[in-house]
């Protein structure tokens, strides 16, 4: 009977709250309307359970014994949730084909609170989501199929039949239309240079990863991917990829006209401004979005790009003066080594936090192995910066984790596998 009144009491609380969830949801702001299901969206989120797996369980089982260890270890059991401290970098692409419909839909049930579309344009100028205007030949099966002849430089056969420029191909949305995009299917981002035949090219797949999902890799419109992450209920990072040919496009279509375009593809949808982190490497666009739209813009993204670890505080606080808030360098720039061989917040993070920006960093799960080096993305921790090596095990991931969270002060991380960065959310109570 407890229950049975308990459920009750539940049930009136929902049905005294939908209407003012409505009212609040039809509130216009600057003249633009939000939805219901904009405020449903917020609600599942917060309620959603996270289909973690295996793999933090793996590396936490990996890692050297330790307080952070057992702390991890102790929330084995979960229940886990989605989490915006957990970004999906391309979705889930450790093991799903990079923007595509499958991978979007891995990483929101591993938990990702913010899910990437990397922007660009086709020929007709429809946007699409894809890493890099001109990668086709490396994470669709575009050489397989009659498009090749299409692209910028498509791929040449001697007389015997054998592809001759392997390390010269290059296939880009800007060649075919939004249609012709759409027959394609993606695969993992991988290509062999040295190949004599397509087969061999395509065939590439790095043995960290895996084409177990590659058979179906559905490619979306950047249109698309906003009506997808809606319904899945997580918020939206775009990256406005920086053009691959002369801009304005055609002799019209402007670097401006592009970044609206995004943008205004978020309003037509009823996007709120909150669920939107708009990013760009080009801190001219950011300081564009600023300039035409300054509410969502509050959370435009810089991603810094140039790799100077050496930009001043001075600098940081130029780039808060011109409306920059958030700021998202590559890992390894917010990671340092001390003399005891601990793993610490960078010069340039401490600069950073104190100019006041918001850090984003970018990405975790991302270039193999940690016990092998973990490449590009930890060399301030790897000892290719000339420090210490301090990464031994792949479990170290959780100890770089812990310091961009704890004393870095990172508000998201990117990861190809967004279950290992919700699960260390979840556990440390991080929303």
């Amino acid at each position: 009977m407890r229950l049975y009144h308990q459920l009750q009491a539940g049930v009136f609380i929902l049905l005294v709250s939908l209407p003012l969830m409505f009212a609040q949801a039809v509130q216009a702001h600057n003249g633009e309307q939000y939805s219901f299901s904009d405020f449903f969206n917020k609600w599942h989120k917060r309620h959603h359970q996270a289909q973690l797996g295996p793999r933090p369980q793996f590396l936490v089982n990996d890692m050297a014994q330790s307080d952070l260890k057992q702390k991890l270890l102790s929330c084995h059991a979960g229940p886990f949730k989605s989490s915006k401290f957990s970004i999906g970098h391309r979705g889930a692409a450790l093991q799903f084909p990079e923007h595509t419909k499958e991978s979007y839909i891995a990483a929101a049930k591993m938990g990702a609170g913010i899910v990437e579309c990397d922007v660009t344009f086709t020929k007709d100028k429809a946007l699409v989501c894809r890493h890099s205007q001109c990668d086709l030949h490396t994470t669709t099966n575009i050489l397989a199929t009659p498009l090749a002849s299409q692209c910028s430089v498509p791929p040449e056969f001697d007389s015997e039949g054998k592809l001759v420029n392997a390390s010269e191909i290059k296939c880009c949305t800007s060649d075919i239309t939004v249609a012709e995009f759409k027959s394609l299917k993606g695969k993992m981002d991988a290509a062999n240079l040295a190949a004599t035949s397509i087969d061999e090219y395509m065939n590439a797949t790095a043995n960290w990863r895996t084409d177990l999902y590659s058979a179906n890799g559905t490619l979306l419109t950047h249109a698309e991917s906003i009506e997808l992450l809606n319904d899945l209920g997580v918020d939206f990072t775009p990256e406005l990829k920086t053009p691959s040919v002369a801009m304005p496009f055609e002799g019209s279509y402007t670097q401006q006209d592009y970044a609206n375009q995004m943008i205004e593809e978020y309003r037509a949808a009823g996007i709120h401004p909150k669920r939107i982190w708009p990013q760009s490497f080009n801190q001219q666009d950011v300081l564009h979005w600023i300039q035409e739209y300054p509410r969502l813009a509050r959370q435009a993204v810089y991603l810094d790009g140039v790799y100077d670890t050496n930009v001043s505080l001075a600098t940081m606080l130029e780039w808060r003066a011109q409306g920059m808030n958030v700021l998202a360098p590559p890992l390894w720039m917010l990671l340092d080594v001390n003399a005891y061989g601990d793993i610490v917040p960078s010069q340039y993070a401490l600069n950073a936090k104190q100019a006041g920006f918001k850090l984003i960093t970018w990405t975790l799960e991302r270039s193999g192995l940690l016990k092998d080096n973990g490449g590009w993305y930890y060399q301030s921790v790897n000892g290719d910066l000339g420090g210490e090596d301090v990464i031994n095990t792949d479990g170290d991931v959780y100890e770089v984790l812990d310091v961009l969270a704890k004393e870095v002060g990172v508000i998201g991380v990117f990861s190809d596998w967004p279950a290992t960065v919700t699960y260390y959310a979840n556990c440390m109570g991080l929303k």
